[in-house]
């Protein structure tokens, strides 16, 4: 009896684990190999995302790291009234993807997926995947290219198209780190993105 009480609680414990594991932030943001040895969840919905979008998985998530930091409840930064004063949010934007209400209604509406969570890892990277190839067919710019492809998810397709980053030093910025980011995640999956197509359980 007192062994099937041990039993049930180890088993409470790794599935506790397993979910806790699936909403935290990875300890080494940077590391892709390391990001999904934490959580091999994580990379079996990027790939599904990468698979169907044909969306390069180390741009998917150099766009989570950029937009959140893998944060699940991420929201913009208040504004405040006389510095002081917390005030309202500059944008709707919020979960891992950071999209707004309006696109992620649209993402929802053109993917007959009414559940989709933006608090949700899967949801959010399959939205990245499908913002990156509606930005392909809208403003033909390849899946490929970090820059451009975040140019767009910054500052949505009508305003990259009226190349608005020309005046917005800040967007140009951000496409550069994204882009940087996403070198770096790509370098890093060629050491062990065979091992995790190959195996269930890793840790790098």
């Amino acid at each position: 009896m007192q062994k099937k009480i041990i039993s049930k609680n180890i088993f409470y414990l790794l599935v506790l684990l397993l979910v806790t594991s699936c909403y935290s932030v990875p300890k080494y943001p940077s590391n892709a190999c390391k990001i999904f040895g934490e959580n091999y969840l994580w990379f079996k919905s990027i790939k599904e995302s990468s698979e169907r979008y044909n969306a390069p998985i180390h741009i998917i998530l150099a766009i989570v790291n950029k937009e959140s930091g893998f944060k699940r409840w991420a929201k913009p930064p208040r504004q405040k009234l006389f510095k002081i004063i917390p005030y309202k949010r500059p944008s709707s934007s919020f979960g891992y993807s950071q999209a707004v209400n309006k696109t992620w209604e649209l993402y929802k509406n053109e993917t007959n997926n009414p559940l989709a969570l933006r608090t949700r890892f899967k949801d959010s990277v399959l939205f990245i995947g499908w913002y990156m190839s509606k930005t392909n067919k809208i403003n033909n710019v390849p899946l490929d290219d970090p820059y451009r492809q975040y140019l767009n998810y910054y500052l949505g397709w009508g305003s990259y198209s009226k190349k608005t980053y020309k005046t917005d030093k800040d967007s140009i910025i951000f496409a550069k780190s994204v882009q940087k980011q996403a070198g770096i995640y790509k370098s890093q999956l060629k050491e062990c993105e065979k091992a995790l197509n190959k195996n269930k359980y890793i840790i790098f």
